[in-house]
């Protein structure tokens, strides 16, 4: 493995080119993982039992796909482009195609049974296929782009602004667009759905192409097909004795789980528990807001104080704000965002460095085995926030059946149960407060890379690819 001396260094251009990669990719998969479920129940009218079992099918595809595109892209010879960067000019389109197929609401005139299948084959094609082989190439492009930690921090910053990016206009723009009010009620207007399909697909469009125009891959990594005495299932025993990426796994799943399950959830909350679905701009603001204050501090607390050490108070502020909002069950909006937005601010270091943590995991494992795997061990990654995202919509789906929300076709307005409507807050407040506890406790006592062994496992490569490279 070596650096390419000819290109030109990392600066700016690769941060803004890794931030519109996030944000192309999270133009679908926000929208997705906020809006689909209400679209499968509202629009098409399926059981909310069908949409978890859905999700739950999916994420079995993707055990199979994420880790197969890993090894496709750690063996696969190099383009002239790069390893990693031409999956980004391949997949941009069909993804383009295919989000906006999910949304396609003429088909919700299709007899149940058929709309059921169109839904399975609609969400596995996106997110199992098309999603997957240019998801699993951008985020394992990081480790390529630069090799400096304070660098790989930096990207992960932009990327998670990318996030916020793609955030904020979802939930701003969604809402006023997806309902008009009528006196107390908040009225969906299914046809919208297909109009913002293509929208936001488009600016993923252009996303993907700034990425690939921006950045550089400037670390050669070495052949795989070329490397004998590791197999794939000696590689994933390995994979598994790695105790960092165990750690991150199950903080990755839990807080998917809390994330995505508060974002689905929150709509339901404001149309139906606060009879006011434009509150839900609100919401968006206050989840993105963090992320703009804290991406100038990221960098800078990573550097001095770790970014475990960081995250660990980050995710105790958030456990303490939803749990708090569980338990005092406000029927005052004002107070309920207000307290969302203290839980955002709480867990926004964490969803800043996130990414950062990967790469440390890949240095890790080849400090631990000599063997570089950075698609792998990505892909692994991305299939348990797969899996976190598979339980966010399974448990929504049943929960939702379970608390006796009655779905709607056409986007009439259906009015709940008090029970139901009861229900739909504590899904909302207590599922989050649960998972950022589970994180943080992840990170306490499983999680091994702070801010001493980081350093310690940077200098240990460094001399070891200097005298490879004698």
């Amino acid at each position: 493995m070596n650096n390419n001396a000819n290109l030109r260094p990392f600066g700016m251009r690769d941060k803004i080119g890794y931030l519109c990669g996030d944000m192309a990719n999270d133009f679908t998969f926000i929208f997705a993982s906020t809006y689909l479920t209400k679209f499968y129940t509202d629009v098409f009218g399926v059981s909310p039992y069908w949409v978890g079992i859905l999700f739950l099918v999916a994420r079995c595809v993707d055990a199979f796909t994420d880790v197969g595109m890993g090894r496709i892209v750690d063996t696969m010879s190099p383009a002239k482009d790069g390893r990693f960067r031409p999956w980004l000019r391949r997949m941009a389109l069909p993804i383009f195609v295919i989000n906006a197929l999910m949304y396609f609401h003429p088909a919700s005139q299709l007899p149940m049974n058929a709309k059921i299948v169109y839904m399975f084959v609609t969400y596995i094609l996106w997110g199992s296929v098309c999603y997957t082989a240019i998801n699993i190439p951008y985020g394992s492009m990081a480790s390529v782009i630069s090799n400096d930690p304070g660098e790989r921090t930096s990207l992960s910053t932009f990327r998670s602004l990318g996030a916020m990016l793609a955030a904020a206009p979802i939930g701003i723009i969604t809402p006023l667009l997806l309902f008009r009010q009528e006196g107390s009620q908040s009225i969906l207007m299914p046809e919208r759905f297909t109009l913002l399909a293509l929208i936001f697909g488009g600016m993923s469009l252009i996303g993907y192409f700034l990425c690939y125009r921006l950045c550089v891959e400037r670390i050669q990594l070495p052949n795989k097909e070329a490397e004998k005495g590791q197999g794939f299932f000696t590689l994933v025993k390995a994979l598994f004795k790695n105790r960092a990426l165990m750690a991150i796994i199950g903080s990755a799943i839990a807080m998917l789980l809390c994330q995505l399950i508060g974002q689905s959830m929150v709509i339901y909350v404001f149309q139906d528990y606060f009879h006011n679905a434009s509150l839900t701009v609100f919401s968006g603001i206050a989840t993105a807001l963090p992320m703009i204050v804290m991406a100038p501090l990221a960098r800078k607390l990573s550097d001095r104080f770790g970014k475990k050490e960081c995250s660990i108070v980050g995710c105790t502020v958030a456990t303490l704000s939803y749990g708090s909002l569980f338990l005092i069950h406000t029927h005052n909006p004002v107070v309920f965002i207000a307290m969302m937005l203290m839980g955002a601010v709480g867990v926004g270091f964490f969803n800043m460095v996130i990414w950062a943590f990967i790469t440390d995991i890949i240095d890790y494992q080849e400090v631990l085995t000599g063997s570089r795997d950075d698609g792998t061990i990505y892909a692994v990654y991305s299939f348990s926030r797969k899996l976190g995202q598979a339980l966010a919509g399974g448990i929504q789906g049943f929960a939702l059946g379970m608390i006796g929300y009655v779905s709607s076709t056409a986007g009439q307005v259906v009015q709940q149960s008090q029970s139901t409507l009861d229900g739909i807050y504590n899904i909302c407040t207590l599922t989050p407060a649960l998972g950022y506890l589970v994180v943080l406790l992840l990170l306490v006592f499983a999680y091994p890379l702070n801010k001493k062994t980081v350093d310690k496992n940077v200098a240990i490569l460094k001399e070891r690819h200097a005298n490879q490279g004698n």
